[in-house]
């Protein structure tokens, strides 16, 4: 196994100011120019800075920290990206990694997991597996736990994992299209019906969380269908089931525009927060979900016209719809204790941002928190819990951003890890207020 050694980047602990949204017992305080805003109470140490595109985190019993690097797609080095996974120790507990390693292939895009003491991580087509010990990497190579995971040219191609707790592992094929359109993001071309995609894409998939060499479709059970594309997929132990945030459909003005005007477009269609269950249809390409009204409604290119809603009970409806186009990429439940009270239970889903609400100002860029019980139940309103990481300036392009939210872990401590894959940087969030 190939072993790379990092150069360690200059970091440094800061406390962050609160952010807009947050309840009213965490009041406010100004930001540091260029830092992220958390609410009064947080502080977060910059934990490691300088990586190349990392994505989607994990955190093992012991601390040590793991990231996946997105091959082939890296601002910091555009033309060189290779992928891999990192791996990163914390020796003095000073909440900033002292020790970082890269193993792994090179073409590891974004997944990444651990269950029973193995680590797992994905490639666009492929999910491989391998033990970890006492040492920072480890000594084993990594094995294939299955291939042949389709990966659409047109993007959508990230392959998250997650395990329930009866030895399966799940993960997703997003669509290779905006609305399976029939002449692709085309405006007023009809929608294919049925949807061809929907035979080997759009949907999660249950595999084996332990079987080797595992071939998709063949061992795979398609476990839910009607999904445009799923990056933050994450299984709730405590209410025993699989929860995910769906990225929405694009361009409704610009298909569309004799239906949707352009302030309409900025705003949907929602990013859909669901309970997933065995066989469930969460209605792409043949609906949208409006978070304004309330409301499952019929998309343009199978009839609609921004007014009709969808078939009642014929899709499922989501448990929060999140304003449009902000890139929903990865979710946690806080299982620690760290944090007050009001946290635990309660969903963290990092937003990457949105490149597509042109002329406005782009948003997202945040990490959003939904409060829940421990039946895995909305409990409240959802609220910001990380904001601008952006930069302090208003963006109207992702490229002006300075850092965009890509991953999620808690440690076992209840620290909040976060991942930016456009700055590289990896935060470490704690609670140091008084509980």
């Amino acid at each position: 196994m190939q072993i790379l050694k990092l150069a360690l980047p200059v970091v440094a602990t800061a406390t962050l100011a609160a952010c807009g949204g947050g309840t009213p017992e965490t009041g406010t305080q100004p930001a540091a120019a260029s830092d992220i805003e958390l609410p009064a109470g947080f502080t977060a140490t910059i934990f490691a800075d300088g990586l190349q595109s990392p994505r989607h985190l994990a955190v093992a019993d012991n601390g040590d920290v793991y990231t996946t690097l997105r091959s082939g797609r890296s601002q910091l080095a555009p033309t060189e990206a290779m992928g891999g996974v990192v791996a990163m120790r914390d020796t003095n507990g000073d909440g900033v990694a002292d020790e970082i390693e890269t193993f792994g292939p090179a073409d590891t895009d974004t997944g990444l997991g651990l269950n029973d003491g193995t680590l797992y991580f994905s490639s666009t087509t492929t999910i491989y597996a391998v033990p970890l010990g006492d040492a920072l990497v480890p000594s084993e190579e990594p094995r294939v736990i299955v291939s042949g995971i389709p990966a659409s040219a047109g993007g959508h191609a990230s392959k998250p994992i997650t395990f329930d707790g009866a030895g399966h592992l799940y993960t997703q094929a997003g669509a290779p299209s905006n609305a399976c359109e029939g002449e692709p993001r085309a405006a007023n071309s009809a929608g294919l019906n049925p949807c061809p995609f929907l035979e080997e894409y759009g949907g999660v998939f249950r595999l084996s969380a332990t079987s080797r060499d595992q071939v998709h479709p063949e061992d795979a059970i398609r476990y839910s269908t009607g999904h445009r594309n799923v990056v933050a997929l994450e299984w709730n132990a405590s209410a025993d089931k699989l929860y995910l945030v769906m990225h929405g459909r694009d361009q409704l003005d610009q298909m569309w525009p004799e239906h949707f005007t352009q302030d309409e477009r900025i705003e949907l269609p929602a990013e859909e927060f669901h309970v997933v269950d065995q066989g469930d249809n969460l209605g792409w390409p043949y609906t949208y979900y409006d978070q304004i009204r309330g409301q499952r409604m019929v998309g343009p290119e199978y009839g609609g016209d921004g007014e009709t809603p969808g078939e009642t009970g014929k899709y499922k409806d989501p448990l929060v719809g999140f304003p449009g186009h902000w890139a929903p990429n990865d979710l946690v439940f806080y299982t620690g204790t760290q944090f007050p009270e009001r946290y635990r239970n309660g969903a963290f889903i990092a937003f990457h941002g949105s490149w597509n609400r042109q002329p406005a100002e782009q948003g997202g860029y945040a990490v959003v928190f939904v409060p829940m019980n421990a039946a895995g139940e909305v409990t409240g309103e959802w609220e910001i819990f990380a904001d601008d990481f952006e930069g302090p300036n208003p963006i109207t392009s992702p490229a002006e951003a300075a850092h965009r939210p890509s991953g999620l872990a808690v440690g076992p401590d209840g620290s909040l890890y976060i991942s930016d894959d456009t700055g590289g940087r990896i935060w470490k969030v704690s609670y140091t207020g008084s509980l």
